[in-house]
Parts: C-alpha cells; structure tokens; sequence
C-alpha cells in the first residue's frame, strides 16, 4: 500500500558561487498514513530541506515527492500555496506566533482562509486549545506565555484546520527538558488519539524516542 508521504528518488541542490551544492542524493522515503517519523541527523545533513521538500515549502532538483496521492511537482505555485494551507499544520523551533494577537487569535489565523463562518471558527479554536491543555489562557497574549505554553498554541494552530499531515522543525529546539518533553508528550497524542501523521526533524534523541520509526540522514544520505 502506498503511503501518505511518497518520496521517490529525490535529489536537491542549490546554487552558490556558481557552483551547485548537493543537499540530498537519491533519497526515497515512504510515510505511513498515522506514523510518527523523527528524521535525525547532523546540521547540514538535510534534515529541514527534505522536511521542506515534504511541506511543498520547496521542490526538488530531481525525483518525485507525493503527499496523498498529489504529485506535488504537478502543482503550480498558486496551487502550492492552497494545498499547504489544506493539508499541511506547521510547528517550529521558535513558534512564530502574532505578538499582538492572543492565543485565541494566533489559532484562528489558518481559519480566516476557510469559508467557516465565526462561530465555527470559535468552536475549532476552543476544542483545540483544550486539546494542548491550553482552554484557560485564551486571552494571553505570547508573552504572557512560556516557551512551553507558546509551542502549544503553535500547535493548536497547526491541528486547528484538522490538516492531513503535520510537520515539525526541532520543535523542542528552544526549550528546557521539562517543557520539552511536555511537547513531546502532547505530540504522541496527537498521533496516537487523533491518527495524526507527523513528520518531525529534530537533533535530540529523546524527542525522538517518542517517534515511532527513526531514519538518519548524513550528508544528503538516508539510512
């Protein structure tokens, strides 16, 4: 059976200097519909490039990427940027929430792109803040938040227009062990209570362990 995230001999390289520098050689990768995948490996290894690849944040330099059953490449760029904001939730290292917008607001944000009328977006946004542990801080703003609190609000944002896979860059990358394996926790939940397919880059081995299959990456190669 295909998987959710098919991956088939995918290189990329960029331009620099005049030269071209490889990222990634040949890589195939198949993701399961439910999995829960932690891609290791050393900065420079192409961890965030393959993550970006999978996201249809960039394309490859040659090699196929399919993520539920659309070739990713037979998109145009406007086609892109509408199958990311149905069907990818992103989580990053350093949250990039809305200064000015409390953690109500930051989780609405990917709804304003919907049809939903207001108050279904308010049911969504409340049920998924309840979700991370979050309902009674719906009036904080980030900095009234910790770091822990404020990855949780990026992933109520990520979860909240319920996105066919979710993608995760070092997401305990800027916090203390405690509040890391407290997102780490909340985000094998998701997978395993909700059937959430995740597909996380991280250089820490204990947020890995809560993954279900690990896979290395070293100098664009995966093992």
């Amino acid at each position: 059976m295909a998987g959710l995230v098919e991956i088939e001999n995918v290189s990329k390289s960029y331009d620099k200097d005049a030269e071209s520098v490889a990222v990634l050689d040949n890589i195939t990768l198949s993701v399961p519909d439910g999995e829960f995948l932690a891609l290791m490996g050393p900065s420079g290894s192409g961890k965030s490039t393959l993550l970006n690849l999978i996201a249809g944040i960039d394309r490859p330099s040659k090699g196929r990427v399919v993520v539920g059953g659309v070739d990713l490449g037979s998109l145009s760029e406007t086609g892109l940027a509408k199958w990311r904001s149905t069907h990818v939730g992103f989580i990053f290292q350093f949250y990039n929430l809305m200064p000015v917008l409390t953690a109500f607001e930051n989780v609405e944000l990917p709804l304003h792109l919907t049809n939903l009328p207001k108050k279904k977006r308010s049911e969504h946004v409340a049920r998924v803040l309840d979700i991370v542990g979050l309902g009674d801080r719906v009036k904080h703003y980030p900095n009234q938040l910790s770091g822990g609190q404020q990855q949780r609000v990026a992933i109520a944002r990520a979860i909240v227009s319920d996105p066919t896979l979710l993608v995760a860059d070092e997401p305990t990358g800027d916090l203390d062990r405690h509040s890391a394996e407290e997102i780490m926790t909340l985000l094998s939940r998701l997978n395993k209570e909700l059937g959430k397919t995740i597909v996380m880059v991280t250089h820490d081995p204990h947020a890995a362990e809560k993954a279900n299959v690990q896979r290395h990456l070293d100098k664009g190669t995966l093992s």
